[in-house]
């Protein structure tokens, strides 16, 4: 019997793709990344590292890097619109104990890409067509080249041209939502390090924490409207129509917006969670897997859970058992995903409370640490090997 290690083929570069490759590299397979663009690139935004999402990086061994080139949230606060304060995240005594950091997208996808081999990272290799069989599955590129693996994972993004392979996507439901997103210095506002920000209106908030090693902030406007925005996370967008819809906010959101010269402006759709991910030696992660709106910073916690998980379960599979272990992963992760699906949602429409008693609404901002326990609590990793016993 042949003891070569499993091929797998992950098609995708943006954060979920490469912290597969970099999860499955280290557990011993032989994995090769493809991803469509000429080079591994993200754009400037923020995101945020959540304790569950910490605890993976911390397995990968790049907490290290983590904290240097992160920003650790040590104030995390809601307020409303005009400065008032409405809640705190985590009580301050309890603050030491919570590792929350906000991470430039960019420096997120070095750290993995950085570990990964020269030689495992293909990129314009744009994924055109899947084929499989009993025996192996086949990516089809439109640089011609055709792939052939023991497991492929599709981590291509919202738009996955593999999720087809697997299920009928679900349909994008407009969110009624636009997300302007930015950079800033953190000096020109005078940014205090570990401070985070929500400011909440009605139909509105603006999100602020501090990226790369607090040198940067981070703001994101969400802004309701009736017009169905592209869903792309590059779109330019206008800095003076973003400072018209949140003119006479907090001062502060005034100042920050005073510094803004461009913006990226982002259309957000809502989806309900597929009715699988895997079929036969395909099997989908990350945003292909289960896109969700932003507002429980979740999505790339989500998919490094997914890499670390996916990679524990294939290293206990042979060729033969490959299809049982994307499986496994999947029973693994979808239901958890899925979870977090329903609570951004759920976080979107209390945030931007246009009605009722936004007192009772500052009372549940205020147990955060507790209706997110659920997820900061879930170990990935553990759950996975468990389920790799079944091998």
């Amino acid at each position: 019997m042949s003891t070569a290690p499993l091929r797998v083929a992950v098609v995708g570069g943006g954060i979920g793709g490469v912290a597969t490759a970099l999860a499955l590299h280290r557990r011993g397979l032989d994995v090769q990344l493809y991803e469509q663009a000429p080079e591994l690139k993200e754009v400037g935004a923020g995101v945020a590292i959540q304790p569950n999402g910490v605890k993976m990086l911390e397995r990968l061994g790049l907490g290290g890097d983590l904290r240097r080139t992160g920003a650790k949230w040590v104030d995390p606060q809601f307020r409303r619109q005009d400065g008032t304060f409405a809640a705190s995240m985590w009580p301050p005594e309890i603050a030491s104990s919570i590792e929350f950091y906000g991470m430039h997208r960019a420096d997120l996808l070095d750290m993995f890409a950085s570990r990964l081999p020269a030689e495992r990272i293909h990129t314009g290799h744009h994924c055109v067509d899947f084929e499989q069989s009993a025996d192996q599955a086949t990516v089809i590129f439109a640089n011609g080249a055709r792939v052939t693996a023991d497991a492929v994972i599709g981590s291509d993004g919202i738009h996955s041209a593999l999720q087809r392979h697997v299920v009928e996507p679900s349909r994008p439901l407009f969110s009624g939502s636009v997300a302007h997103r930015g950079l800033i210095t953190a000096a020109s506002v005078g940014w205090p390090a570990g401070q985070m920000r929500n400011w909440l209106g009605a139909g509105k908030h603006f999100l602020v924490f501090p990226v790369r090693a607090n040198q940067l902030v981070n703001y994101v406007g969400f802004v309701t409207t009736e017009e169905q925005t592209r869903e792309s996370w590059s779109a330019p967008g206008d800095p003076e129509d973003l400072k018209r819809e949140f003119a006479g906010w907090d001062p502060m959101v005034e100042a920050i917006l005073a510094q803004a010269t461009h913006t990226f402006r982002w259309g957000l759709y809502d989806r309900e969670p597929l009715a699988t991910w895997t079929k036969g030696r395909l099997t989908l992660l990350g945003d292909a897997a289960h896109p969700m709106l932003p507002h429980a910073g979740q999505g790339a916690n989500q998919a490094i859970e997914d890499a670390v998980a996916v990679a524990a379960i294939l290293a206990h599979a042979k060729r033969d058992s490959a299809p049982r272990a994307l499986k496994l992963y999947e029973q693994v992760r979808r239901e958890q995903a899925a979870r977090v699906q329903r609570s951004s949602r759920f976080n979107g429409a209390l945030y931007e409370a246009a009605k009722g008693d936004l007192d009772e609404r500052d009372r549940q901002l205020a147990t955060q640490r507790q209706s997110r326990a659920y997820i900061w609590n879930f170990d990935a990793e553990a759950e996975a090997e468990k389920a790799a016993a079944a091998l």
